[in-house]
């Protein structure tokens, strides 16, 4: 399919990484297991933050929304969590996290350390690959410190809502589980990144959260379909 296609049908594009970012997790998850799950958070994270700024925008009945790339890697996490949480325990999750969130540190702190370095005379393309690194690199801090912090609060508040419901229901009941953890959870992280936008940026508050709150409304959407992969995979490993 070619770019064309994909501006024209953005839809399509939306669909297709959100397709792909769930079968990482499934794929991860049935050959490597738990092991897998902590490199499908960390993945999440690393890739989500790295591609915050990529955008596709769909107009539907004359409003335009706009979700990010990273936004869809990024929900891709829930999915990974809610699955180390049922199958391996909350303890097991909760490590994901924290793995999750010290993965995204040292692969920043690595990308500063890089621009240090000379761009490479032999390569043609080493000037252009430097620069970008360094605008990754030196990407607003406020977005950065934010986002690290979105993550660590509404990924632990979504690891202890989902193990406490699961105690509630005795085990049972796992779509309600899986969507209230992850909706409430993923309503909080959005809530706190809209004050992020509005200390960083030039938006007001209220922008600012009509922005969040498209982007809710496609989580929406994945945390739906997510339920169904996770009845598909849960019994997969016995491990």
């Amino acid at each position: 399919m070619s770019l064309e296609f994909f501006l024209d049908n953005p839809e399509w594009l939306w669909i297709m990484t959100v397709f792909y970012d769930l079968l990482i997790v499934v794929g991860l998850f049935y050959f490597f297991g738990k092991n897998g799950l902590y490199v499908a958070v960390i993945l999440g994270i690393v890739l989500g933050n790295l591609q915050g700024g990529k955008v596709s925008d769909l107009e539907v009945f004359g409003y335009t929304f706009t979700v990010s790339m990273g936004a869809i890697m990024y929900s891709g996490i829930y999915f990974a969590t809610d699955l180390m949480n049922e199958k391996y325990g909350r303890s097991f999750a909760n490590e994901a996290v924290i793995l999750g969130a010290l993965a995204n540190v040292v692969v920043m702190a690595t990308l500063v350390l890089s621009t240090y370095y000379l761009p490479s005379e032999i390569a043609k393309s080493s000037d252009a690959v430097h620069e970008a690194i360094s605008t990754l690199a030196f990407y607003s801090p406020m977005f950065v410190i934010g986002s690290l912090t979105a993550y660590l609060i509404s990924q632990t508040f979504d690891v202890w809502l989902f193990h406490k419901l699961k105690v509630v229901t005795k085990g049972k009941y796992l779509w309600l589980r899986n969507n209230v953890s992850t909706l409430s959870s993923q309503a909080l992280d959005t809530f706190i990144y809209t004050f992020v936008w509005v200390l960083a940026g030039d938006l007001t508050f209220f922008v600012a959260l009509s922005i969040a709150m498209t982007k809710y409304i496609f989580k929406i959407f994945i945390a739906l379909l997510d339920t169904i992969f996770i009845y598909i995979v849960k019994d997969v490993r016995n491990d």
